[in-house]
């Protein structure tokens, strides 16, 4: 039998339980893209991570070379496993390194990192650059989400954006509107609506946030995310095109970070920190960081 270690942390949290959970398989090779498919379908996370390990002088040059994928499908980028790899890296090597370099399938992304005492380090992913698709009607997102029109905010555009995957950032008005998505959204009938658009998903966020409960910091921005697999309680991918759309809507100001809380519905309280520069009416240096705790190990054992 083959046998392949691997680890799962909890991303964008602190704690235990928390935040988005991630598979990292810290020694890939020998696996085929079938069975790294067959793997992730078993994990049935979000996402599950493969390191592909080769010489240092490669590494050093390009970054760790690393595969994304969900139970369905291969994704050349996504938030929380590059965040969530990266720390398991700098973990492994037991170095307080300030950057961990991977290189997925839309290119070198740096992951860098500062010290937070006892509490578990603070990483920072820089996204590619983001680009601004198609505005929605405001009308047919509704219909889309299950919300009506009066729900969401018309004071600034739905619009696609993406720094590696498409996301249509939906502003929604009240937190009660977000809280009713649970009951009121299917993924069938949003699928039939993104299919005839440029985004792949639909990111649901408001500037109304939920108490953060004893000790906890106070968000900005209450966001909700659904896909093939359920409700995600964490898309770091996603909260990056958000904070491109908010620097360039002027909701927040250049290079301001903001945190948004997402999966608090689902008892997954994740907290995504984001920011992002506007420079010559262009956005870019978009950045997403957050925490990241291993609470498992474990390996598989394959023919």
């Amino acid at each position: 039998m083959r046998r392949f270690p691997y680890v799962v942390l909890d991303v964008f949290t602190n704690q235990p339980m928390q935040g988005n959970p991630l598979a990292v398989f810290s020694e890939a090779r020998g696996l085929s893209d079938a069975e790294m498919q067959s793997i992730a379908k078993e994990t049935n996370l979000s996402e599950t991570t493969f390191i592909l390990p080769r010489d240092a002088a490669a590494e050093r040059e390009r970054g760790v070379r690393v595969r994304i994928f969900t139970p369905t499908e291969e994704l050349p980028f996504a938030g929380h496993p590059t965040l969530g790899t990266a720390t398991y890296l700098r973990s492994a090597a037991q170095l307080p390194s300030n950057q961990v370099d991977l290189e997925l399938n839309i290119g070198k992304i740096p992951v860098t990192f500062e010290e937070r005492g006892k509490d578990a380090p603070f990483g920072e992913m820089c996204q590619s650059d983001p680009e601004f698709g198609q505005t929605h009607e405001l009308n047919a997102v509704a219909q889309m989400a299950g919300l009506e029109p009066a729900d969401l905010r018309d004071d600034v555009p739905i619009q696609t954006v993406s720094t590696g995957v498409a996301f249509a950032i939906v502003p929604v008005k009240t937190l009660r509107a977000m809280h009713s998505l649970t009951n009121v959204f299917s993924w069938q009938t949003a699928l039939r609506y993104l299919n005839r658009t440029d985004a792949k998903f639909a990111y649901f966020i408001c500037t109304e946030t939920d108490e953060p409960g004893p000790g906890g910091p106070q968000a900005n921005i209450h966001a909700r995310m659904f896909f093939y697999n359920g409700e995600d309680p964490a898309t770091g991918s996603a909260a990056g095109c958000a904070a491109a759309w908010m620097a360039r809507y002027k909701v927040a100001k250049s290079g301001e970070r903001l945190l948004i809380e997402q999966g608090v519905e689902m008892k997954r309280r994740s907290q995504l920190y984001v920011r992002a520069d506007v420079a010559n009416d262009k956005i870019v240096n978009v950045r997403v960081g957050g925490q990241a705790v291993i609470i498992a190990r474990g390996e598989f054992e394959l023919p």
